[in-house]
């Protein structure tokens, strides 16, 4: 039975206000439809400091990244690979992420661009809107005048200098050097510094040497010189090729005076070089060790290094050692290597799969556009991606991306503002027409996107999770 005073109370109460309802029916209703009372959630971004990169699919919010910014605190290395199929947007990001860099006054760039058309490479219009003239490698050219660098340059130290040459002879033989054959170029290296001092050293001097060792040379080893000459006959008939050979003029002189190491912006153009043959990763050898010991100072810089068709790099087990050591720079001088591939099978599969893992591991920050789905099942193992980044992409449409930023992994809209475009988009077939079709195109992926995104996630988690992402 109620309270007398309660039903006194509700009597006086519904005479003064009307009919309170204090209860209310249970409604019966889906998880779909009741996840619309819950605020909208995304994972926390890489913070505002850095350079805008473009747009979280999922949440809509800015994306900003920056490795020097991030280093020590998100990241523990400051290196980066970028993956993805031709065509899907990994040229545009390189040149706006470098464009907008060099926005900051302590940044500086170093671009190997292996690409090109029309006689020039990808990079050539940046450099012109930025008043830098390319560095450009041509064997044609250097035999008129054109641009030498020197492996022997006194701007590289004597351990730098022997270091490099057993790299070129070992990339060029596609075997490490025999102890015989090392001593021989030791010897010839050692005598050649030592009695050549009224100009830079080249590689005919060494080459020559190791045709006529001099008598010393065997005596301090207590051996006949003819078993000396026949220890460097391999070594002088690889180095006579750059001396001679299909390389001849690039790398036997000394080096073109007047390249500006302290240009915000250096481009070394390959493009005129054969990408499938033996030569680029030699001259990727000779360009980073040169890099090496010419470009990278102990200063407030922070650097940044940008290979394209990186797998040069990394199929070879001597020069992926080399870059290795280069990568350790990152932590000690601020040198972010940014390394731009097509697929990931093309280095884990290849000679130097042991150089490949250890460089994969320094770098830190991945960026995956569309690839096909057995490439993306396998770079998601390689790199640990989780199931619903796997599942999404092979539906990725070009300008959009996964990026794992040290285990924070998202889907990326890459934005380009409409001064970047005309440098960013230099294919000379990209008529108005075409860039209009582009655009367009963008924005019906970005949707694309969203909705694949939500899919992958629902079928993951066994319903979607609004606006979240997974990291």
């Amino acid at each position: 039975m109620a309270d007398p005073m309660s039903a006194i109370t509700d009597a006086f109460t519904s005479f003064l206000f009307g009919k309170v309802e204090t209860t209310r029916l249970p409604v019966r209703t889906s998880t779909g439809q009741a996840q619309a009372v819950y605020l909208p959630t995304a994972a926390p971004g890489l913070g505002d400091s850095g350079v805008v990169i473009g747009r979280e699919v999922y949440s809509g919010k800015g994306y900003i990244y920056d490795p020097f910014q991030l280093y020590g605190q998100q990241l523990p290395a400051p290196h980066w690979l970028v993956l993805g199929e031709s065509g899907n947007g990994k040229s545009a990001l390189e040149k706006t992420y470098v464009l907008r860099q060099l926005r900051f006054r302590d940044r500086q760039v170093v671009v190997l661009d292996a690409q090109g058309e029309d006689g020039v490479g990808e990079w050539n219009l940046i450099a012109q809107e930025l008043g830098i003239t390319p560095i450009r490698l041509d064997p044609m050219a250097a035999l008129d005048g054109g641009i030498r660098l020197n492996p022997l340059d006194p701007a590289i130290t004597t351990t730098g200098q022997l270091a490099l040459l057993r790299t070129i002879i070992e990339v060029a033989m596609g075997h490490g050097l025999d102890e015989r054959s090392g001593f021989a170029l030791k010897v010839a290296h050692a005598y050649v510094n030592e009695t050549i001092v009224d100009r830079q050293p080249v590689l005919t001097d060494i080459v020559e040497q190791l045709r006529h060792p001099e008598a010393e040379s065997a005596e301090a080893m207590n051996v006949d010189i003819d078993d000396v000459r026949a220890w460097g006959l391999d070594v002088a008939l690889v180095l006579d090729r750059l001396v001679d050979g299909d390389l001849r003029g690039m790398f036997d002189g000394p080096t073109t005076a007047g390249i500006d190491l302290d240009s915000p912006l250096i481009v070394f153009d390959l493009s005129h070089i054969d990408r499938n043959s033996i030569a680029m990763p030699i001259l990727m050898a000779i360009v980073g060790v040169w890099l090496e010991h010419t470009w990278i100072r102990p200063d407030r810089k922070k650097r940044i290094f940008l290979v394209e068709e990186a797998w040069h790099i990394i199929n070879s087990p001597f020069v992926a050692q080399l870059f290795q050591r280069l990568l350790k720079f990152g932590r000690r001088l601020g040198l972010s290597f940014v390394a731009v591939v097509h697929h990931l099978s093309d280095v884990v599969d290849g000679a130097a799969a042991r150089e490949a893992a250890a460089i994969l591991k320094m770098a830190s920050t991945r960026t995956i556009y569309a690839q096909k789905a057995d490439e993306a099942r396998a770079t998601g193992r390689v790199l640990g991606l989780p199931r619903w980044a796997v599942e999404i992409i092979p539906t990725l449409s070009p300008g959009i991306a996964v990026w794992d930023v040290n285990g924070n992994v998202q889907v990326v809209k890459h934005l380009i503002t409409e001064a970047e475009r005309p440098l960013v988009y230099t294919d000379r077939a990209m008529t108005e027409d075409a860039l209009a079709l582009q655009m367009a195109a963008e924005a019906e992926a970005e949707e694309r996107a969203a909705a694949a995104v939500e899919a992958a996630e629902a079928d993951t988690y066994g319903g979607p999770s609004y606006g979240s992402t997974v990291a």
